[in-house]
């Protein structure tokens, strides 16, 4: 199957909240906001987040869809106000079935990565991984990120953990010349 990963565009609050509740659903320990929370927002909350990620310079949320259109997943990046020098990559989610060898996750990581290193001026890229989600900790570790021996109390369940992970290569990895800032952006599927 062939993916593309678009950033999102201003007009898509309505599929951003679809995939939005659809991940909240399906692994609500990967997330800090509950199911709940996300379902009652009003629709302008929605309508302000699609605008924000489609047209911010320092963050943006990256979609991946089939070759109907349909939303598959989605991963935002930006800036963490409160650490100095770090972009944090999260809300990261693939549909079940699209989980896996040859699956889009890993385009999609590596999107929200290039955006970063051409569009956010800080010297670390980092992330949280809940610390019951082994398959997403080995994924990442796969995608050339490391433990930081960071841990911190997860947002829902200060009892529970949150791994903190960062890309030591962040800003030695070149760009490979796709334009992110173009919603067009095409990966073709089954690289990772």
């Amino acid at each position: 199957m062939n993916y593309a990963v678009h950033r999102i565009a201003a007009e898509e609050w309505r599929e951003l909240r679809e995939i939005t509740l659809e991940a909240l659903r399906d692994s609500p320990d990967a997330f800090s906001l509950s199911h709940a929370d996300a379902a009652a927002r009003p629709d302008a909350y929605w309508q302000r987040q699609a605008t924000a990620e489609a047209t911010a310079e320092e963050r943006a949320t990256f979609t991946v869809r089939d070759e109907e259109g349909n939303w598959l997943g989605m991963a935002c990046v930006e800036p963490i106000p409160h650490v100095p020098e770090t972009a944090h990559v999260h809300a990261v989610y693939v549909a079940p079935a699209h989980r896996g060898a040859g699956g889009p996750a890993g385009d999609l990581v590596e999107a929200t990565i290039r955006y970063a290193q051409a569009h956010i001026d800080v010297r670390w890229l980092t992330l949280g991984v809940h610390e019951s989600n082994g398959r997403a900790l080995a994924f990442y570790r796969r995608l050339g990120f490391e433990d930081t021996g960071k841990v911190i109390p997860y947002v829902r369940n200060p009892a529970e953990k949150v791994f903190i992970l960062g890309l030591p290569a962040f800003r030695a990895i070149p760009g490979d010349g796709d334009d992110l800032g173009d919603r067009r952006v095409r990966v073709a599927g089954g690289s990772r």
